[in-house]
């Protein structure tokens, strides 16, 4: 019989409402889930059991007194790490704040507590959501369901890993370099970048800066559809929601369930590496292996990119900015509590000139313009979500690809940075294995505003697609997991590096 805990969201959803399966029970399977996979991976870094049994208990009394029911009711969620929930922990995989307890949940989290949600836990992260391997020195490394000794990227790792192992139904993730796509990718779910402003943040630093968002995770797209329509809005705490006085922009019906489409009337543009990604071999000979098996499918697939000239240099700017806003007075006054990272990418900005941000903007600017002429030709992109395979977590960043050093700690992620600095929304799909037998994302990129193309397109193609065992979503070994020793017990397990 299948766990309560192995149902997807919307399923598990429609058994509460109906009364065929209780709040408490689903969370009980995802405890028990919890308890007996999360040694291997070091993923769900901090629970309130009690506190969550408590709101599952509330949730079911809501249900017995026949009352209208949230969107998620009943459903636990995992929380990233860099996002505040009230009452729990919340370290943003920082020494500095290791006993941190916030007070209020973060816009983001009371959305999805409103709609009924049951904060499960806290996802893991990287300090700070620096880099795209979770581990910190808080709470050690997050390993690969697929393989422990791997990566599971980030910096929403943690995310990924619960949702691949069925401890959650659905998590939060946050994304500027690709940490909503690049786990998606490594962990064998579903992570979509959405538009900025789309899910609104009441935390940024610099309000109108495009390249941070907050997005969902799933394990299929109808589940993220779910939790993404529990998260739009038109919250004024985000100068980028921008609205009409008196209108709402951003309504949940919109992006509840995926948009029907036909697959057979899209031209879509194929690309290896968007023109300037350092892609791996591996990486490039899987995603033509995929593309050969479903471009059928679509009314044209073209090899083409958008002219990406410049997008190492604006990205490099662009987020030392960022850096410095959020993160100067950790690395000035309190250097030995701050990961290399983080002081990597503050000591990068400090070198900038005023010069050097403005040329960065205007150049950004130009390439989105060529974006958009491109997008006149094409419905939406397919690449690779990633550069490379999982490697062993114990590197801290991939310094070469192919023989190829890399230009920094981020640099393997030019395939998800690409479309960061353009602002258009992207998710990634899970399509089989690779051929070292680790998951495979395919990113699907839309048009500027396209998030609900997007997420239609994503959704025909998974369900075109379940029946192949070459691309259907892979699944981990949860009875290997079960069984496999601590992760803790491998040696440099806690630490930035």
């Amino acid at each position: 019989m299948t766990e309560p805990c192995d149902l997807t969201a919307t399923a598990a959803r429609a058994l509460i409402g109906t009364k065929k399966l209780s709040a408490r029970e689903l969370l009980e399977s995802c405890i028990r889930r919890m308890d007996a996979v999360d040694p291997a991976v070091n993923a769900m870094v901090a629970r309130d059991d009690e506190a969550a049994r408590k709101a599952a208990g509330a949730a079911d009394e809501a249900t017995m007194r026949g009352e209208t029911l949230g969107a998620l009711h009943g459903l636990p969620v995992g929380v990233k790490d860099l996002e505040n929930v009230a009452g729990l922990r919340t370290t943003y995989g920082s020494p500095l704040y290791r006993d941190f307890v916030p007070k209020e949940d973060q816009l983001i989290v009371a959305s999805v507590r409103k709609a009924g949600a049951i904060i499960a836990g806290k996802t893991n992260t990287p300090e700070w959501g620096a880099g795209a391997n979770t581990r910190n020195a808080v709470y050690g490394v997050t390993g690969n369901p697929f393989d422990p000794t791997k990566s599971a990227a980030g910096s929403s790792g943690g995310s990924g890993v619960v949702l691949a192992t069925n401890m959650v139904p659905l998590a939060t993730g946050s994304d500027t370099g690709g940490s909503l796509r690049n786990p998606a990718a490594f962990n064998g779910i579903v992570g979509f970048r959405p538009s900025p402003g789309l899910v609104p943040s009441d935390k940024r630093a610099l309000g109108w800066y495009p390249l941070p968002v907050l997005g969902p995770m799933a394990r299929n797209v109808p589940d993220l559809c779910l939790l993404l329509s529990t998260m739009v809005g038109d919250d004024a705490a985000d100068p980028l929601a921008t609205t009409i006085h008196g209108k709402t922009v951003r309504r949940a019906e919109d992006f509840a369930r995926p948009e029907a489409i036909d697959l057979a009337s899209l031209k879509v543009a194929v690309t290896p590496d968007f023109g300037f990604a350092p892609t791996e071999k591996l990486v490039r000979e899987t995603f033509a292996e995929k593309i050969g098996a479903f471009s059928h499918l679509f009314h044209a697939a073209e090899e083409a990119t958008p002219d990406c000239s410049g997008t190492d240099e604006v990205f490099e700017i662009l987020r030392a900015v960022g850096f410095l806003a959020g993160h100067l007075d950790k690395v000035r006054d309190t250097p030995d509590q701050v990961g290399p990272n983080v002081r990597a990418n503050v000591e990068e900005g400090l070198g900038y000139s005023a010069l050097d941000v403005t040329r960065a903007m205007k150049e950004q600017t130009a390439i989105y313009q060529r974006w958009q002429h491109f997008f006149d030709s094409y419905d939406v992109i397919l690449a690779p979500a990633i550069t490379l395979s999982p490697r062993p977590w114990t590197e801290l960043f991939p310094s070469e690809i192919d023989g190829q050093p890399t230009r920094t700690y981020f640099h393997w992620l030019a395939m998800a940075y690409a479309v960061t600095i353009v602002g258009h929304p992207a998710i990634s799909l899970p399509v089989g294995l690779d051929r070292k037998g680790m998951p495979f994302g395919l990113q699907i990129v839309g048009p500027r505003g396209g998030d609900a193309k997007v997420l239609a397109v994503a959704a025909a193609l998974e369900a075109a697609l379940a029946g192949d065992p070459l691309t259907a979503r892979p699944v981990p070994d949860i009875a290997g997991l079960m069984k496999a020793r601590p992760i803790s017990e491998s040696p440099n397990f806690l630490g930035f590096d």
